[in-house]
């Protein structure tokens, strides 16, 4: 691999890893979820199992992608030559196919709704369920705002890792967190906050049950999109002086302050004006608009929020598609932009029928469900865990454990017990966690 297909600084890396990891599972996903399972007892058990089990099988995913520097199909091959190990690898990158092909549709309506917001079509609505309703069914507009969304992807990710991922997310990350802050202070001021403050972050121990505790394990697995093979590529580019635990745990950290941040935007004002928290999916398309239109300049400040909502999808957008793209180029990057573009295509073709699950092709249905539903519960309920599953077993019991935690310790400075701590956990008390949520979320065991 040569040099310039590496990262060209740490903080590229770690912005750009923090960038896939942050998307819509921390900005969208958590809050209505937090809202909907007691608040801050369900951000500390969340934060506990991000530590416990996130982080580990996100480090693992840095050392096969280092170790290999290879994509993550060939990773796999070269760590565990003539085995079917790779097929870990093949089973991400389809989930990263699949993924992004129906996570564009969800772009798609974040783009939307920032241009309504700036066009101040949502200043002048009243019913704001109507408003989502129509953008996601009507066809020209789904269809439309998702080939805006793959266009943008594929523009950023055919640029390469430093002059197109990395560059982006130097600037996105930044004016993120810049504009997140921004949004918190004004939603901190306003009178009747403080509700939500203590809702977001003073626990009621009472609302802790076995719901509750599985749903935030969830939650901290799906929060830094393991399992899909995205942190392998993206680590694959690294060289060895990085220190990949320093590295994992500024990700872990940028994820958590970026889902703490949000919690502080909207249950604040969620409750400043009498809305409930348990909305529900629709929390930041129903309830929102209709809490920033109480707000002075409430217009001008949703569209800034749905504007960074963008952001934020992006950026795990980028690393959906590298992910891919990565494993098609074999290394070969003068292959990069032709291929990128004509995936970006083939990914956009597949993900026309989720695009259309909420307008025309809404009663049309596959053991139940439309092909958006379809696609979400294959990925999440069955490829992410699984593939997750895969790796901390691959990394913890069929790599070597001396090379393992010999490799881990190039260019870190931690004391190497850190990492017989990393790797026993990696081994245990992950396999576990993720079989336990896997088997609930199937129904296979009730708690």
């Amino acid at each position: 691999m040569s040099k310039s297909t590496h990262w060209s600084s740490k903080i590229g890396f770690i912005l750009s890893a923090a960038g896939s990891a942050i998307g819509l599972g921390a900005i969208w996903k958590f809050p209505y979820t937090a809202g909907t399972n007691g608040g801050a007892v369900f951000f500390l058990l969340f934060l506990i199992f991000t530590i416990l089990i996130g982080l580990p099988i996100l480090l693992a995913e840095f050392y096969i992608g280092r170790k290999s520097g290879r994509n993550a199909i060939d990773a796999f091959k070269i760590l565990a030559p003539n085995t079917p190990w790779h097929w870990v690898g093949r089973m991400g990158v389809l989930a990263c196919f699949v993924l992004l092909s129906f996570y564009s549709v969800v772009g798609g309506w974040v783009l939307a709704y920032v241009v309504h917001a700036f066009q101040g079509a949502v200043s002048a609505q009243t019913d704001f369920e109507a408003l989502f309703n129509h953008t996601i069914s009507d066809p020209f507009s789904a269809i439309g705002y998702q080939i805006l969304f793959m266009l943008l992807t594929v523009s950023v990710v055919q640029g390469g890792i430093s002059q197109g991922i990395e560059k982006a997310n130097r600037w996105l990350m930044p004016i993120l967190f810049m504009m997140f802050l921004l949004l918190a202070v004004r939603s901190l001021t306003l009178p009747g906050s403080m509700a939500g403050v203590s809702f977001f972050l003073q626990p009621d121990f009472s609302a802790v049950n076995a719901s509750s505790v599985l749903t935030a394990l969830g939650q901290a697995f799906f929060a830094l999109s393991l399992g899909v093979s995205a942190m392998i590529t993206y680590a694959a580019y690294l060289e060895n002086k990085q220190d990949l635990f320093r590295s994992a745990n500024s990700v872990m950290w940028l994820n958590m302050l970026v889902s703490l941040l949000a919690g502080l935007v909207i249950f604040p004002a969620v409750f400043a004006f009498g809305f409930k928290p348990g909305a529900g999916p629709g929390l930041i398309f129903i309830v929102l608009p209709a809490v920033f239109q109480k707000i002075p300049f409430g217009g001008v400040l949703f569209a800034i929020f749905m504007l960074l909502v963008s952001f934020a999808t992006l950026t795990s957008a980028f690393a959906m598609l590298e992910t891919v793209l990565a494993a098609v180029i074999h290394n070969h990057e003068h292959k990069r932009r032709k291929t990128a573009w004509l995936l970006g295509a083939a990914i956009l073709i597949v993900g026309i029928p989720s695009a259309l699950s909420f307008g025309i092709l809404a009663d049309n249905t596959i053991f139940g469900k439309t092909v958006f539903d379809l696609w979400d519960y294959l990925i999440t309920s069955w490829m992410m865990p699984i593939g997750a599953l895969l790796i901390a077993l691959f990394t913890a019991w069929v790599q070597k454990r001396n090379d393992v935690l010999q490799h881990m310790q190039q260019g870190s400075t931690i004391p190497p017990f850190i990492g017989v701590i990393w790797h026993t956990a990696l081994r245990y008390l992950a396999p576990l966690a993720i079989l336990l949520v896997f088997a609930n979320t199937l129904g296979w065991i009730t708690l």
